[in-house]
């Protein structure tokens, strides 16, 4: 059963990160362009001039950040942004997505419309330096996430809903190979948005209007699902001291007010204890 860890309402909550050495969540609220988290159990906010949505690791006191129109390291002692590249900042329609680091110290991030323009996205790595198009014509973004000891890669377009798994190598994280179909939701009639691996290669995901997180092994087959407080689940992350929490955002975004009052819990931070056994989330290498 999940709790409410934040009772504070996103419109759009999205890219939960555990950083392990300061064991202190991180999310994003897409539409209210802030970044939010806790400290000693006193809520943290940061606000921005533009959509940002995701985040990685770098080092104690670095993240790499997620823009509509960049990427960039944020100091959080300072509060201070400096750029690193362009996430299509050419380009008004987009906007970042899902995101998150790999486990040879690339950061890999989708773009998406702002009003889910069909095939406007892509999903990009940035590693050594360079951003490089991995995925075209993504409507929505989604289930980024990574399973070093099968060398896997996770995503999903939530459109078509089919989650994808693409090879890595060994060596550079680098895909090889086409992607494959890993898991297809059609006939559950089920939105597949973001997701995290835990320990055992289970890939745990969020299910856009089910208020659930069901976990899926390795081949693709339903494990188990658990609930979530908002109807609008929308990505999970392992945490707490010893990763066994999962921590899962929530999204207001296409509620109605009358079910809102009903339900004010949409769009809040949930937290299930003793899920699975999770992994520390890798640090991104600058």
């Amino acid at each position: 059963m999940s709790i409410i860890f934040d009772d504070r309402p996103c419109a759009l909550g999205e890219g939960p990160l555990w950083h392990p050495e300061r064991k202190q969540l991180f999310w994003f609220d897409i539409v209210g362009k802030r970044m939010m988290s806790q400290a000693d159990g006193e809520p943290l906010e940061w606000q921005f001039d533009e959509h940002v949505s995701a985040a990685g690791w770098v080092d104690q006191d670095t993240l790499i950040l997620a823009s509509e129109t960049g990427l960039w390291k944020f100091y959080l002692d300072t509060e201070e942004q400096e750029y690193l590249c362009s996430l299509e900042a050419d380009n008004p329609v987009t906007r970042s997505n899902d995101g998150r680091a790999d486990p040879w110290g690339g950061f890999w991030i989708g773009t998406m419309g702002k009003n889910a323009e069909r095939k406007a996205g892509a999903i990009y790595r940035y590693f050594d330096g360079a951003l490089r198009k991995l995925v075209s014509n993504v409507t929505i973004s989604n289930a980024i996430c990574f399973d070093k000891e099968r060398g896997r890669a996770y995503y999903t377009d939530t459109l078509t809903k089919l989650v994808m798994r693409q090879g890595l190598d060994a060596e550079t994280g680098w895909p090889i190979g086409k992607a494959e179909v890993y898991l297809g939701l059609n006939e559950d009639g089920l939105n597949p948005d973001g997701a995290v691996v835990d320990a055992e290669g289970n890939v745990w995901i969020a299910q856009w209007g089910a208020a659930r997180v069901a976990a899926y092994d390795p081949e693709g087959n339903f494990l188990k699902s658990v609930a979530v407080g908002g109807q609008h689940s929308s990505c999970p992350a392992f945490g707490g001291d010893d990763l066994t929490t999962l921590f899962v955002t929530s999204a207001r975004e296409g509620i109605d007010e009358k079910t809102l009052a009903e339900t004010p819990q949409n769009g809040m931070v949930f937290a299930i204890d003793n899920a699975a056994q999770g992994v520390a989330e890798p640090r991104v290498i600058l």
